[in-house]
């Protein structure tokens, strides 16, 4: 559903305002990003204006999440969209828009046993948001215990919340968690699709520069060959979220997972192509293209990216199957 001031606005304005909030944000303490990105007007874009949002539909929040993407922000600005959304209305949602709290999600696991996973800056957040079956529950981070799940990501682990002593702030409804997973979908394969871009262009521009035996390395066909692809890749996956913001031929809404699934694979490539590229620096600290990486690797982990491939390959051969028969 389009607001009054949809009409008069377009999503891709946004990405320039986002680009310089971010850029800011990044060069302050985690505390105070929250209240840069939130008086920028980011967090509470698809908020109602009697919460201090914007009241703009999903559309204008994925130029945001492909801002964050692009510029390898190191903060939950997607799951701080999600949650202020999904808790329209609300005292939390008027507390997430002002930047005075900071939410992560617990992409798995059931509060029926106590127990959630996959919640990465669980460590620095005031709220935590975890599934109860086809509902959520929104947590005190206070009253819960965190346990380090892996090192893929040292700097930005991912935490097992023990939710024993839980303090609950707030509940969604079956209703309300379904939309959050499709806005995540989308808004996660917006973030994943500007890593992509901006490990793209960062590699074009310095394999541009770079000189062998007296000529650029764009200068050499695989190297172009390997670009374009990337770029048809990440081309694919930002059409792919657009064609998502709209209905089908039947005015149903379009599948965000399928979209999602291409996002993350082609991000990954992208990205690791991109680190090949750069000789390999894009794992050193002047190089930073390790931190997109890291961030595509724990998302496709966090929404099952695997389950979701095969889940969409077997989708596709019985629709094939279903039109042959036809």
């Amino acid at each position: 559903m389009m607001s009054s001031h949809d009409e008069s606005l377009r999503p891709e304005e946004f990405a320039e305002a986002a680009a310089a909030a971010i850029a800011d944000a990044q060069s302050h303490d985690f505390s105070t990003m929250a209240s840069i990105l939130a008086q920028a007007g980011l967090v509470g874009v698809c908020v109602p204006e009697s919460d201090g949002g914007l009241n703009l539909s999903l559309a204008f929040a994925v130029p945001i999440a492909q801002q964050a993407g692009k510029l390898r922000l190191r903060f939950p600005l997607v799951e701080q969209l999600l949650v202020a959304k999904a808790l329209a209305g609300t005292p939390e949602a008027a507390e997430l828009v002002g930047g005075r709290r900071v939410v992560v999600i617990a992409w798995q696991g059931d509060w029926s046993r106590c127990l959630a996973s996959h919640a990465a800056y669980a460590d620095r957040a005031d709220w935590i948001l975890v599934p109860d079956g086809e509902r959520a529950v929104l947590v005190e981070r206070s009253s819960v215990s965190l346990e380090t799940e892996d090192v893929l990501d040292p700097d930005v682990p991912r935490y097992t919340v023990g939710l024993q002593s839980a303090v609950v702030k707030a509940r969604l409804t079956a209703e309300q968690y379904a939309v959050l997973r499709r806005d995540a979908y989308v808004l996660t394969a917006a973030f994943l699709n500007g890593a992509a871009q901006g490990a793209l262009e960062f590699t074009a521009q310095y394999l541009a520069t770079r000189v062998q035996f007296g000529r650029p390395l764009t200068a050499k066909q695989a190297v172009r060959h390997t670009l374009a692809r990337m770029k048809l890749l990440n081309e694919v996956s930002i059409a792919a979220v657009q064609r998502v913001l709209t209905s089908d031929e039947f005015g149903c809404e379009r599948d965000a997972q399928v979209a999602w699934t291409g996002a993350v694979h082609n991000a990954i490539f992208a990205i690791e192509r991109a680190i090949h590229l750069n000789g390999g620096m894009g794992f050193t600290w002047e190089v930073p293209l390790h931190w997109s990486l890291r961030d595509a690797q724990r998302l496709n982990t966090a929404l099952k990216g695997s389950t979701a491939l095969q889940i969409a390959g077997q989708t596709f051969i019985e629709s094939a199957k279903e039109a042959a028969h036809a």
